[in-house]
């Protein structure tokens, strides 16, 4: 099975073996950094893919205390670190990305599978261009942010966009939209009928399912969005959630199961994937 690609992925790869290595050779945290260059909240952020090692050096220190001297496991774990520290495509964006918001496109990127869970905007990879600009300029006093982070913004979703549309895409979405957000007016009638559109167009891809929560159905739904991202193993399946300032990602069992059994319980309660087109058609004559 082909290996975890892109370097977010392949640093969260990573950290996940150091971990199970430091946990294999019983140390703690502390007694694992005890006497190197770099303290337990940066093996902690290493373990959990959200920083790197600089060096491939500071993982060879890692690898001997922790007893591996097998050169291949050595060659194919600084393989990992080495690929680890290329810059993603999306590495031109950082200056205007929210907190956390560079880890979770650099999983995106890398995913193998995406199911999405939205209940207040549309999912992100359905947006069109004019719908993410409607969401940013009404957001812009408030938020006070820049013209510059409002275009730069648009292009860095319109290039994740393309990502999943290609032809030659592996990225598999299945997303739920709530009738809620569907029925938000983000700029207008003429915006929400375009959008409306892009997602009937997008729901005919072969790698794209898009269902939707009506507001009438009495079941299960979450208050807030979750995306639970899949990979090829080893890396298997992560989840990310907004906070108020930047996303929260996470591995795990507990937690994935968790919005696992969410994402069931949403997707049981939803229209049918073929139902979606006929929903869409006749909110646009609604609004």
């Amino acid at each position: 099975m082909a290996a975890p690609t892109g370097p977010t992925v392949r640093r969260m790869q990573l950290g996940g073996e150091l971990r199970r290595l430091r946990e294999k050779a019983g140390f703690t945290l502390a007694e694992a950094v005890d006497g190197l260059t770099f303290s337990i909240s940066k093996l902690y952020r290493v373990e959990n893919g959200l920083t790197g090692l600089k060096a491939a050096s500071e993982l060879r220190v890692l690898l001997d205390r922790y007893g591996v001297t097998d050169d291949e496991d050595i060659d194919f774990l600084v393989e990992i670190h080495r690929d680890s520290l290329n810059r993603g495509w999306w590495s031109q964006y950082r200056g205007t990305m929210p907190s956390g918001m560079a880890m979770y496109v650099g999983l995106e990127s890398g995913a193998r599978a995406i199911r999405a869970w939205h209940p207040n905007v549309v999912v992100g990879l359905l947006q069109t261009e004019r719908y993410v600009r409607e969401m940013l300029l009404s957001a812009k006093p408030v938020e006070e942010s820049t013209t510059e982070f409002v275009e730069r913004t648009i292009q860095l979703r319109m290039e994740r966009k393309e990502h999943l549309t290609r032809k030659d895409s592996k990225l598999e979405l299945w997303a739920i939209l709530d009738e809620a957000a569907l029925r938000r007016l983000t700029g207008g009638p003429d915006v929400m009928r375009e959008q409306y559109e892009e997602i009937i167009r997008l729901s005919k891809l072969d790698n794209v399912t898009v269902q939707v929560l009506p507001m009438s159905s009495a079941t299960y739904r979450s208050s807030f969005n979750f995306n639970l991202l899949e990979f090829e193993a080893p890396l298997l399946t992560v989840v990310q959630t907004d906070a108020a300032e930047g996303a929260n990602v996470s591995d795990k069992d507990t937690t994935v199961w968790a919005f696992t059994r969410r994402f069931d319980a949403l997707r049981a309660g939803a229209l049918a994937p073929g139902e979606t087109p006929t929903f869409l058609h006749r909110l646009a004559g609604e609004i």
